[in-house]
């Protein structure tokens, strides 16, 4: 299948693979949450999942079809085949900015986003928990384009600053070792007005899930009942997702030393205070001042998605 236009970067590294979407053929309703990382990409999807079982009598997946991944050992033909045969909407994953993943105007996207020194602290932890065999899926399964993905040495201080000065493919500046959070987020920024574009915010996730619930569930065609809602956000607390993916037999548990404890970890906000320096806060607001326009980075740092919106219109 021809790419669409909006495809103007390939990415391929130790992790992602955006040629994987070249086999997708799109239905009108399919969704697609597209995070750059640790932003509340497994959240938005739980929500779209119970969604989907309320309205579409669709079962949430045992894993999520994150086709960008090219380090799991289920093959792209199976998982294309797979959502070939479903008979009702499929809510997929990407990590890809809007540079690399397929836009194409009958499916809908999710696009969220968090402020990158919560994101970066998420991130540390996400690194600190990777296992052994977790490094040998991104670096040995075969197909691998550039380095291995470099094991994490704990210092989370060198770790910051290579993350925002440094990056994996060479029209970014910041992401290394994984991929742009910078570039995603203000790729998916620009086309933020598109009627099949929704940019959600973890802050508001946090602050005001129901309303949350239900902006999602408009945008892509369901209205809910007050029940619904409730029921929905109840099965999508941070505790919750945990422990449903400890009663599924913790399939996180090859990937983290944690299993799904590591994985769904503590779900809060600045942390990084504290932490992060003077001088190394400094330094984020220079690369932020360069990279986001300045009503991107506002954004991201303190969310109001419904406030976007009546800007917009």
């Amino acid at each position: 299948m021809a790419r669409p236009a909006n495809v103007t970067r390939t990415y391929q590294n130790h992790t992602i693979d955006s040629t994987r979407w070249d086999g997708f053929e799109p239905r009108p309703g399919d969704v697609i949450v597209s995070t750059s990382y640790k932003s509340g990409t497994t959240w938005t999807l739980g929500i779209l999942y119970q969604l989907m079982a309320m309205k579409e009598n669709m079962q949430p997946p045992p894993m999520d079809y994150w086709l960008d991944a090219r380090m799991f050992p289920v093959e792209l033909a199976d998982q294309l085949a797979e959502l070939a045969a479903m008979p009702h909407r499929r809510v997929l994953k990407s990590h890809l900015a809007a540079d690399g993943l397929p836009i194409w105007p009958e499916v809908k996207y999710v696009v969220v986003g968090r402020d990158p020194r919560d994101v970066f602290m998420s991130l540390v932890n996400h690194y600190e928990q990777f296992t052994d065999l977790a490094y040998q899926a991104f670096n040995e399964t075969p197909g691998r384009v550039g380095p291995p993905m470099p094991r994490y040495d704990g210092d989370l201080h060198k770790l910051w600053r290579e993350w925002l000065t440094r990056s994996w493919f060479d029209w970014e500046e910041e992401g290394y070792p994984w991929w742009g959070n910078m570039h995603h987020v203000a790729s998916w920024w620009a086309l933020r007005q598109e009627p099949n574009i929704l940019l959600v915010h973890y802050n508001d996730l946090k602050r005001d899930l129901p309303g949350e619930i239900r902006r999602m569930a408009g945008f892509v065609g369901y209205a809910l009942t007050d029940a619904e809602v409730s029921a929905i956000a109840q099965a999508c607390t941070l505790d919750a997702m945990r422990d449903g993916a400890i009663a599924a037999g913790d399939p996180l548990g090859a990937m983290f030393k944690d299993g799904a404890k590591g994985f769904f970890y503590k779900g809060t906000n600045q942390r990084w205070r504290g932490v992060l320096d003077d001088d190394e806060l400094a330094l984020y607001e220079e690369v932020k001042q360069r990279l986001l326009p300045a009503d991107c980075a506002s954004w991201l740092e303190q969310g109001g998605s419904g406030d976007l919106e009546r800007k917009a219109g």
